[in-house]
């Protein structure tokens, strides 16, 4: 069972487990993942994601040499948040851990994940960069598992 905490108290309703689920697997949001650097100041990054609901993980293409990758490999806790702008406001945020991977057919199969639901092919111009960096070694998976969901609803009152 997932930890999830009520993210607005008294106001709105928490996510349920089945609507988190959904949430983070039907709408095309950005992840913004909140790393720490070097200084201690606190960097953030949107990106997109898989959210894989069977095993809880957040996935996440990103270049071997990027901030946030430098920040992880000294810190490998992470924030996150996926909110809808659009009202009635909607969101999930939290804190994880991140494991980054190499192994180029698993961060394949991610990337394979990830492009149909933000440019809706593989084929284009921007998903075969993508592609090339990963064969290349260029770019890494981040794995964030969530240590728990902080959930916010203003649909239901």
């Amino acid at each position: 069972m997932l930890k999830i905490l009520h993210g607005s108290p008294g106001s709105g309703t928490p996510l349920s487990e089945q609507d988190l689920k959904d949430f983070l697997t039907t709408k095309v949001l950005m992840l913004h993942l909140g790393t720490v650097d070097e200084k201690g100041h606190a960097n953030i990054h949107p990106v997109a994601y898989y959210y894989d609901p069977v095993n809880n993980k957040f996935y996440v293409l990103t270049e071997k040499e990027s901030k946030k990758v430098h920040n992880l490999k000294k810190n490998e806790m992470i924030y996150f948040c996926v909110d809808d702008p659009s009202p009635p406001y909607k969101g999930v945020r939290g804190k994880g851990k991140v494991v980054i991977r190499e192994d180029l057919d698993f961060n394949i199969s991610i990337l394979e994940r990830i492009i149909p639901r933000y440019s809706g092919k593989l084929e284009d111009p921007t998903s075969q960069a993508l592609l090339e960096e990963l064969k290349k070694g260029d770019a890494v998976v981040l794995e964030i598992s969530p240590v728990y969901f902080s959930t916010w609803d203003y649909s239901r009152q």
